[in-house]
């Protein structure tokens, strides 16, 4: 790789949009303890926490779980490998390292086993310290003899212990390990279900309100009028002539059964039909502002690119934006009135956005997209049956008239006609509450199953994106296991471009960080990991300190933009820490020749925590992932004493650790 090449951002994500920086907080409890958890419980916990790259937490928790009474050579196996995880010899306090030997002679006390050879293995590579290289076959010989589990496990977490020629003759094996795992459980086709947030439920709009009940309210009154206005007219018929009166109630009664059967149909059909013509209801109608905000922008720019990539075939994609844009402007308010008010972003919402694409191109390509209008169109016979009916009904009461007049009494002629009139405006009014009744519960059960089955359908779509998510998803493991691997390369690269061996660096760190523009996710109680990193590693020798710095991509391990540079320890003027609240923590590196140099370690997280997380145990589970406790305290020394540090601290002239057993 050339110095200052440059590394090219892509993403394997399913329908994710290069540059954005995101972030997810992933509602696991996989290292969630209840307060009356057992000791087993928090050992296995503990060790979950080791596994998954969190040394710190894990020391926590299964030396909890030793005070406890749980104590075996397993457990003090994963002890030893917690206490010494990401941390070099001289970073152990006095009390850890009397712990230590503390440990060391219980040895002789657990029961024989796997468990117990692997935790003396553990203190024999310890002991190599403060020693000469001499002779590492034996302990070599019993470290390969070892499961592969055990071993990984001691080479893993024991990195910055062993030096050396031990390692020397390791390291071949740990980077053909690195080479043959790095892209193990299809890692670049995985790696972006881990920053994709959770999903938030599916939710419709419900049913508008039904005035059903107003309408039938006032139907009694209405109808009780009509009846009594209508039974007095056909009594002054009976009296006149009885044999065409009921000739006239026969034909009469006919139509208006036909005319209600008929109308209550056509009006319903009629009135559901303009309401599809009409432009979705703006329920933001009062607030001017509100269909310019951040969130609703956001839905539209997620139904207009989703629509963009889901079109018909045959149809381009900016005349099928045309041609839906009054469908997505209608979806855009649709989604904004369901979830503005949670307070979430719309990556949340974004499977249903896609979903709501997709139905549409399918509804287009059966023909249905545009079926509202004439799915409510009333059919031309049922309309002439009705005015048929109704004109029936009009030359009945003129007939009716008739059949009075016919009796030759004025005063009941005139009786008569008020009845007439009496029956027209409360039959309107009548017919019109009873219309309205019957249109609103048919509307009502209509709505209510349209309702149903969007609901029914989102949740379908919502179980297949959460299943697919939960299937793809990489767990905690696999993340640090890749991320193991990419350390692994990147440090066996560097060794080899300054043709350097183990046995010729007094130590090394290295500082793990994101590179912008990156997207961020971590389970709840884990570290934040991201979709690019930039690694830092600072190798020390005797000649002085050589730091090769480097991004990369996450999903396919590509990396770019190398620098390196060398110095003298005296060159190294200053080292510093700014935590600030609202942006993170920044490492100042101060060079007597050079500028300074600002690195951001972590960026802040407290608005992402859950209530039962402690932000400064947060940051400090996320400060030990990124290396940065061993690089501050390995530059501050080196800043402070320069080469007499480094002599002090050379793990050939450490006082010998020596393993009791």
């Amino acid at each position: 790789m050339n110095d200052g090449t440059h590394v090219t951002h892509h993403s394997a994500a399913y329908d994710s949009t290069v540059g954005i920086q995101a972030e997810t907080v992933h509602n696991s409890n996989v290292y969630f303890v209840h307060p009356d958890a057992s000791p087993q419980e928090k050992y296995r916990v503990g060790v979950r926490f080791l596994e998954d790259g969190i040394p710190s937490r894990a020391r926590d928790m299964i030396s909890d779980a030793i005070a406890h009474g749980h104590d075996n050579a397993e457990v003090r196996f994963h002890w030893v490998l917690a206490m010494l995880s990401a941390r070099a010899y001289h970073d152990l306090s006095t009390e850890e390292v009397q712990r230590l030997h503390h440990a060391s002679g219980l040895v002789r006390t657990y029961a024989e086993g796997e468990w117990k050879d692997a935790l003396r293995v553990a203190f024999a590579l310890l002991a190599m310290l403060g020693t000469a290289d001499g002779e590492p076959a034996r302990v070599l010989e019993r470290l390969r003899a070892l499961s592969p589990g055990r071993r990984d496990a001691l080479l893993h977490h024991l990195d910055l212990v062993l030096t050396g020629g031990l390692k020397d003759s390791l390291w071949a094996e740990n980077r053909e390990r690195a080479t043959a795992a790095r892209f193990g459980n299809d890692r670049a086709k995985r790696v972006w279900a881990y920053f994709e947030p959770d999903p938030i439920g599916p939710r419709a709009l419900p049913p508008r309100p039904s005035t059903a009940a107003a309408a039938r309210a006032a139907l009694p009154i209405r109808a009780g009028l009509f009846v009594a206005v209508t039974g007095f007219l056909w009594i002054l018929a009976l009296i006149s002539d009885p044999a065409a009166a009921i000739v006239e109630l026969l034909v009469a009664l006919g139509a208006g059964l036909t005319a209600a059967h008929f109308g209550r149909l056509w009006s319903y059909r009629e009135h559901r039909r303009k309401a599809d013509e009409q432009e979705p209801p703006n329920p933001y109608a009062g607030d001017p502002a509100a269909m310019g905000d951040g969130f609703t922008n956001r839905v539209r720019h997620a139904f207009d690119h989703y629509f963009g990539t889901r079109v018909p075939h045959g149809l381009a994609p900016h005349d099928w934006l045309a041609h839906t844009a009054a469908i997505r402007e209608g979806l855009v308010t649709e989604i904004a009135l369901l979830y503005r008010e949670s307070r979430i972003g719309v990556d949340r919402v974004n499977w249903l956005i896609r979903h709501l694409a997709e139905d549409a191109r399918d509804r287009h390509n059966s023909g249905t997209l545009f079926d509202h209008p004439h799915r409510h169109r009333t059919p031309a016979p049922a309309k002439a049956l009705c005015v048929l009916a109704l004109a029936a009904l009009g030359l009945t009461a003129l007939s009716l008239l008739g059949t009075v007049a016919s009796g030759g009494d004025g005063s009941r002629m005139l009786l008569a006609l008020l009845a007439v009139v009496g029956a027209v405006w409360s039959g309107r009014e009548a017919a019109s509450s009873w219309l309205e009744a019957q249109g609103e519960e048919h509307r009502l059960a209509e709505e209510t199953r349209e309702y149903e089955e969007r609901l029914a359908a989102r949740q379908n779509a919502y179980q297949a994106w959460k299943s697919y998510l939960d299937t793809t998803r990489p767990s905690e493991q696999e993340m640090e296991t890749w991320l193991t691997c990419d350390k692994t390369l990147f440090v066996d690269e560097a060794l080899r471009h300054y043709q350097l061996g183990w046995r010729d660096l007094i130590t090394h760190t290295l500082l793990v960080t994101p590179a912008r523009p990156y997207k961020r996710g971590r389970v709840r109680g884990g570290p934040w990991r991201y979709s690019r990193y930039s690694f830092r590693l600072f190798l020390i020798t005797q000649d002085g300190v050589r730091e090769i710095s480097t991004e990369i991509d996450f999903t396919d391990a590509r990396r770019g933009n190398e620098q390196r540079s060398n110095y003298r320890f005296d060159a190294l003027s200053s080292v510093q820490v700014t935590e600030r609240a609202d942006t993170g923590y920044d490492l100042e590196l101060v060079l007597t020749n050079g500028p300074a140099r600002n690195i951001r370690v972590k960026d802040a997280d407290t608005h992402q925590l859950a209530p039962d997380e402690s932000p400064r145990e947060i940051a400090e589970i996320n400060l030990n992932a990124a290396g940065f406790i061993h690089t501050f305290r390995l530059l501050e020394g080196i800043a402070a004493d320069g080469k007499g540090w480094i002599e002090r601290n050379n793990p050939n002239n450490l006082p010998p650790f020596h393993a009791a057993d």
